[in-house]
């Protein structure tokens, strides 16, 4: 379109100019449309992939741009939008042209009409370009005020290596700016002062390292402590936990990487490894928090309650029907059980059957806590039956 505007100024001048420069400006003007017609413009490439482990066939997306080189065409992918991309066909001719005026300031004053979900994604994908570096997702350093980039290779170093010195120089100059504060507009507002703080807490704990440990790969720990950080700041399921860190959050930025490219399957699976190494992360965080508030192990609090199924969840096991305690005996219900100790801290958890009675859980639960002796037990009375009070 930037081309297109110089060829029409081009042809107003000549008129104004005097017809004895016609010739000459119509010369410079099909030269132009000649080099127009040589510069190819950028466009999205669908590519068929194959997972080299699971042979699984899946589609991923690319935004590409052709260049001419000594006569060639050589087309460069400048940003990869993944297997999720969820713009229709139809409108991406319209996608692209709309990130190329983005990209070009010359032609703000006239810009093209698109759908809000098309300038969204324009939006989005221009600023990914602009700001794009070769960062792989980071992690929080110790400091509660900055974070920093780091290779996926890096990451399982202590958190003690991640810091950065820095050496602070205070000017006492006066530095002051004129801003118009009608100029100002508000776009996609984000919040961050919880994440921020999250993410400082996720590093004092050593979870960074301990994923690391456990092989955990590097958008499988974005997703954790995305959904993680998502109960703390906005507690729902995992899907409104997706759309919060989409639209919402700042926490993409503050971890360099965009939610946007993940999808809903990514927060599933990111529960699934948590479930997997359920008990080493139970232990080694309440071992953290022990030694981090010199927690005494003199009471221990367990509780049983259960949620229920709107499905009928045939594919798990543990879904039976039982009490409901949310007066839903019509839905299969999942048991949970929670040890804690007696300032409120994790312990254990652990997930049992619908229709389990809650006087046999409690051997389960207690089993390799490695209480002294005289430890305390708080429990429901449900639970304390006449084999516990018969023993004790």
């Amino acid at each position: 379109m930037l081309h297109i505007f110089h060829l029409v100024d081009l042809v107003c001048f000549s008129l104004r100019s005097g017809w004895h420069l016609l010739c000459h400006n119509l010369r410079c003007a099909i030269k132009y449309l000649v080099l127009f017609a040589y510069h190819v413009r950028m466009y999205i490439r669908q590519t068929r992939t194959n997972n080299s482990s699971t042979g699984e066939e899946y589609f991923t997306f690319r935004l590409v741009q052709g260049h001419r080189v000594a006569g060639k065409v050589r087309q460069v992918t400048i940003l990869n939008l993944g297997r999720h991309f969820p713009v229709p066909r139809e409108y991406w001719p319209l996608l692209c042209s709309r990130i190329e005026q983005l990209l070009s300031p010359q032609t703000q004053f006239a810009p093209i009409e698109c759908p809000d979900s098309i300038e969204t994604a324009a939006q989005r994908y221009f600023s990914k370009l602009v700001g794009r570096t070769n960062a792989n997702p980071i992690l929080p350093t110790t400091s509660t005020t900055s974070v920093h980039n780091l290779p996926s290779d890096d990451l399982s170093q202590p958190s003690s290596e991640l810091s950065i010195s820095s050496k602070i120089v205070v000017n006492n100059s006066p530095d002051i700016h004129a801003v118009d504060i009608n100029s100002i507009e508000l776009t996609q507002p984000r919040s961050v002062g919880v994440e921020n703080v999250a993410l400082h807490a996720i590093t004092q704990l050593g979870l960074v390292e301990m994923l690391t440990r456990l092989n955990v790969n590097g958008v499988a720990r974005a997703c954790i402590f995305g959904s993680l950080i998502g109960r703390m700041a906005a507690p729902a399921s995992e899907r409104a936990t997706w759309e919060w860190l989409k639209s919402q959050s700042a926490l993409g930025e503050l971890l360099n990487i965009d939610f946007n490219d993940f999808s809903l399957i990514n927060l599933y699976r990111a529960s699934d490894v948590l479930i997997k190494y359920r008990k080493d992360i139970e232990d080694h965080v309440f071992g953290t928090v022990k030694s981090l508030f010199g927690l005494e192990e003199t009471i221990t609090l367990y509780d049983l309650t259960n949620t229920y199924f709107e499905g009928q969840a045939d594919a798990n096991p543990q879904a039976q029907h039982g009490r409901s305690k949310e007066k839903r005996t019509d839905c299969p219900l999942v048991t949970l059980g929670l040890v804690l100790d007696g300032s409120g801290f994790v312990r254990r958890s652990k997930t049992f059957a619908g229709n389990v009675a809650e006087g046999t859980t409690l051997d389960a639960m207690l089993k390799g806590l490695q209480a002294h002796a005289g430890a305390l037990v708080i429990m429901d009375v449900g639970i304390y039956t006449k084999k516990y009070r018969l023993a004790y």
